[in-house]
């Protein structure tokens, strides 16, 4: 009976071992607003499954300690990998260390250079970066009845988000709807609130005018706004836009100072992730490409979206 009981529970210890699952987790860096949501996303729907350990790190916008990380996780026989990458370019050498050591990998929210051609138990979580540009210049160019100078603020260019928010800025204001609109000038200020500043006061102070500024997240859209607001401009006569929906992007919008953003569901893209590594850890199939969708926000239905979300 003894021996029965011990085999019982050793089955037991067994059992629980086994579906234990570790995963490495490299985040661009840590301090930027929207990948914190995005990370905590995670880190909180872990908690709820069941043997289930993060192990997360910073690469602090490093692709050098970004590769590094992975060759760690891999070295310590993690059960997966989620990468929220640095330089989207750099992915390519990421696949293959994952796949010639056979571990899972996901990419989440940055999409990878080669997110066409992924190796086996290999996927990319996200949000389709062309719905995200698109709304945002399409409703600014509601605003503007069609016509108007704008100034393009874009996130950091080794970055495809980046590079396709701006596309969909370009070929928005193609369409008949928006070509009265015209692009005065287009710089990057890298994700940054200080740089979208920064960026805002130069060109105020090279005399450049404008009636929208199209900003490719909501962090420097809000820098663009302290530089606005320190100048004394009016926000009334200036239509900003952003994306992520992040609470500093609605606060402002709130206030009166954002005209526009999008939500990308950081939180779900988080879950999605994990979700998706657990499935590969486990030998499910999945789907290459999983999109989390985004959504409209204005001074019209901003209260409604913080009240539901």
């Amino acid at each position: 009976m003894k021996k029965f009981i011990l085999g019982t529970a050793m089955a037991l210890v067994m059992s629980t071992a086994a579906h234990a699952e570790t995963v490495g987790v490299s985040m661009a860096k840590f301090d930027d607003n929207f990948l914190t949501v995005l990370r905590n996303g995670m880190t909180d729907y872990a908690k709820t499954l069941s043997g289930v350990t993060l192990q997360v790190e910073d690469a602090q916008n490093d692709v050098s300690k970004q590769q590094s990380q992975i060759q760690n996780f891999i070295a310590s026989k993690v059960d997966a990998i989620i990468v929220n990458p640095v330089d989207t370019d750099a992915t390519t050498a990421m696949s293959k260390l994952a796949a010639d050591a056979g571990i899972p990998l996901v990419y989440v929210n940055r999409q990878p250079v080669n997110v066409d051609m992924l190796p086996e138990k290999q996927a990319f979580v996200a949000s389709n970066e062309q719905e995200s540009g698109t709304l945002e210049t399409k409703e600014i160019c509601r605003i503007l009845g069609g016509k108007g100078k704008a100034v393009v603020i874009m996130g950091e260019l080794s970055n495809q988000a980046a590079r396709m928010r701006t596309q969909d800025v370009h070929d928005v204001i193609k369409t008949d709807e928006c070509k009265g609109l015209e692009i005065v000038e287009e710089q990057t200020a890298n994700w940054d609130r200080t740089q979208g500043a920064d960026l805002m006061t130069n060109w105020l102070s090279s005399g450049i005018e404008f009636d929208a500024v199209i900003s490719n997240n909501d962090e420097m859209a809000i820098g663009a706004i302290q530089a606005l607001k320190a100048a004394g401009k009016d926000m009334s006569k200036v239509v900003i836009g952003g994306v992520d929906a992040t609470q500093d992007a609605l606060a402002a919008m709130q206030a009166g100072d954002l005209d526009v953003t999008v939500f990308q569901d950081a939180a779900g893209q988080g879950k999605g992730a994990l979700d998706t590594a657990l499935k590969l850890a486990k030998g499910e199939k999945v789907e290459k490409k999983v999109y989390i969708p985004f959504q409209l926000v204005t001074p019209e239905n901003v209260k409604d979206f913080v009240a539901k979300n």
